[in-house]
């Protein structure tokens, strides 16, 4: 027995070293990238017109010398922080030589086994360029991940159209794109056009940096809308829509768009480009996306986007945050965000500032250039906060610090328990973090100060250069300390590391306003249920219902509901022996009120009915900004428009 022990040991050891010396290996043949020129150019073409199959075919010419090489499937992508790239999606490849020995002939190439996004093949000596064909299949059904083609639009994202070569940095590698599309259409980019002939798309060189970073939409319904004619640096709204009607927009509302430009550039106090555009999907069959580059943004909305605006504000939100992106994101970047190609691995310690910040500007955005009312905006920030300090109970375990790894461990993947497990948080209780600095700033200077000074520091320098421009945690506190002393460290890790919900709601004291609740839905949640078709009862029962059918989204953990027993993917049967409704669920919660009796339910777990009971007493509840009396109303100060009306001069 003891010699078969020794014996299996051995093996294990045995296997670790070659384990080993395999990762090894795969490094030694895959060079690291280098600060050095890609010799020639890369031309890359791309035909999207096969709309019915949903299918994007591919031929790139590389030059290359000989020997062994390697190419790279984009896998770290820019604006996911994380290693998103679609590898599956790649099929049908084939590299043959052009010249020399193997001129015509198919390469083999084998695929690492450790990297699946890396591919190897030797160059035959003589042979001076390769030709790569392959097929990107994008998803077709919304279980497939996110559609970008219709049959009526298209967003084209270059990295998951294109192999590139391993050892240099992107900035260093020049490419000419061509692009074929579908008859008649019309397209968006903030990409440079060389010439246009017919339905094809030839744009000028660039490098592979910027292509990644100017995605591409096109559609049969488009429209543009000049949002901004400074020659300096224009801003187009390009908008693509599924049938033609979805594109009109009233004055009112090409205005409010035109203020958002204007609001961020008074905010920021600079530009990070020389033109901006836009890239608006008006859609219920192209995915929604929001997604951050330097001179562009793709934006997918629902279909009503125009044509529901007095119902409907959700998703106006989303162009102000995209476009803060360009000064917090892009321009200035956490510096372990920022790789030399996109198959180094990104780290997102700093995702409080580049999407926490990020969010903050976008709801102080969207108040300021009238996208939202100021009432709306203060219920939406009632709801964050709420959420935060009551529902969040996740974080007595989980700091907010460590949802930043997030994206890397399961990016946009669902949960069953987000109120416990935490998501994505850094994006809202960032939020309420900067919300927080913001007052901090005003109270400490005597408003004087707030976070419009801090952004100009910070994001605004160095008008009309592109960047990046990298930073760490403690240029984010000294930026703070030059501006206002105080220990912004311990404020900072306060938010950032400590368990104690009500940190969510620190700056309302400062604000002026104070978290209330009542039996009345606000505006943003009433706004919420109808645009989500869920009726809301996560303060009172601790669970949001499906309004047609019944059916549990979210249940909050350790809450009413929770405790009762039900669990999301139920579905509620009947209310106190009647079939479930809206309207008998609410009833039965004020009964419940004025009784000692549990609220009982009939609910269906798969193919089992059980009857549960929610011992609640509390009523509805419902969050809600209420005023403090004589106290300075910095909320608002923050919320009103900064930026002087159209023709006049901005700083």
């Amino acid at each position: 027995m003891k010699a078969r022990k020794l014996l299996a040991g051995a093996a294990t050891l045995l296997l670790a070293v070659v384990v080993v010396e395999r990762a090894v290996l795969a490094a030694e043949l895959i060079a690291p990238p280098r600060d050095v020129a890609y010799p020639g150019t890369v031309l890359l073409h791309v035909d999207a017109t096969d709309v019915n199959h949903r299918v994007m075919q591919v031929e790139e010419l590389l030059p290359v010398t000989p020997g062994p090489m390697t190419l790279f499937y984009p896998r770290w992508l820019p604006g996911n922080h994380a290693p998103t790239g679609p590898i599956e999606a790649l099929a049908g490849l084939r590299i043959t030589g052009l010249d020399g020995s193997a001129n015509g002939r198919p390469l083999e190439w084998r695929r690492d086994t450790i990297d699946m996004h890396a591919f190897h093949v030797t160059v035959p000596d003589g042979v001076s360029q390769l030709r790569l064909g392959f097929q990107f299949t994008t998803p077709i059904a919304t279980e497939q991940g996110r559609r970008v083609m219709t049959l009526d639009m298209l967003g084209l994202q270059w990295e998951k159209t294109l192999l590139y070569p391993a050892g240099f940095d992107v900035k260093r590698i020049t490419v000419l794109p061509t692009l074929k599309l579908p008859a008649g259409w019309s397209y968006a980019s903030a990409l440079e056009l060389a010439q246009r002939e017919g339905d094809e798309l030839r744009f000028k060189p660039t490098t592979l940096e910027t292509l990644v970073d100017s995605p591409l939409f096109a559609g049969r319904y488009a429209r543009r809308v000049a949002l901004d004619e400074d020659p300096a640096a224009p801003v187009y709204l390009n908008v693509f829509a599924d049938r033609p009607a979805q594109l009109e927009m009233k004055p009112e509302q090409v205005e409010a768009h035109r203020r958002l430009v204007r609001e961020a550039r008074a905010a920021y106090g600079s530009r990070h480009f020389t033109h901006y555009d836009f890239l608006l999907a008006v859609s219920d069959s192209f995915s929604n996306i929001g997604l951050e580059h330097h001179q562009s943004s793709e934006n997918g909305v629902d279909s009503g986007y125009f044509t529901d605006w007095d119902t409907n504000p959700f998703d106006r939100d989303l162009l102000p945050h995209e476009m803060t992106h360009s000064w917090n994101g892009k321009f200035r970047r956490p510096s372990d965000l920022w790789t030399p190609n996109y198959n180094t691995p990104m780290q997102n310690s700093l995702l409080w500032v580049y999407e926490g910040m990020t969010e903050f500007w976008g709801t102080v955005l969207v108040a300021r250039s009238g996208l939202w009312s100021e009432a709306l905006t203060r219920d939406a920030i009632a709801w964050y906060a709420a959420t935060y300090s009551e529902l969040r109970k996740g974080r007595a375990w989980r700091a907010l610090q460590d949802t930043t790894n997030q994206p890397i461990m399961g990016y946009h993947k669902p949960l069953s328990y987000p109120s416990w497990q935490r998501n994505t948080d850094y994006y809202t209780e960032g939020l309420l973090l900067w919300l927080d600095v913001d007052m901090q700033l005003r109270s400490l200077s005597k408003d004087r100060l707030s976070l419009d000074d801090f952004a100009r520091r910070f994001v605004g320098i160095r008008d009309g250069e592109l960047g990046p421009l990298t930073y760490n945690y403690d240029d984010v506190v000294s930026t703070l300390d030059s501006l206002q002393p105080n220990d912004w460290n311990a404020v900072l890790r306060g938010h950032l590391d400590g368990h104690d919900n009500a940190t969510a709601v620190a700056s309302f004291p400062g604000a002026g306003w104070k978290l209330v609740y009542s039996d009345k839905p606000g505006e943003y949640i009433r706004a919420l249920e109808r645009s989500g078709k869920v009726m809301s009862l996560s303060f009172s029962l601790g669970l949001s219902v499906a309004r047609d059918n019944g059916r549990i989204g979210e249940v909050v953990w350790d809450g009413p509901a929770y405790r009762a027993g039900l669990a999301p993917a139920m579905t509620i049967v009947a209310v106190g022996g009647h079939a479930y409704s809206d309207e008998r669920m609410k009833e039965a919660i004020a009964v419940a009120q004025k009784s000692a009796e549990p609220i009982e339910l009939i609910v269906r777990a798969e193919d089992e009915y059980r009857v549960l009971k929610i011992d609640y007493h509390g009523g509805l509840r419902y969050p809600h900004l209420e005023r403090v009396p004589d106290t300075p109303d910095r909320l608002a100060a923050l919320l009103k428009p900064h930026a002087r009306p159209a023709g006049k001069a901005q700083p």
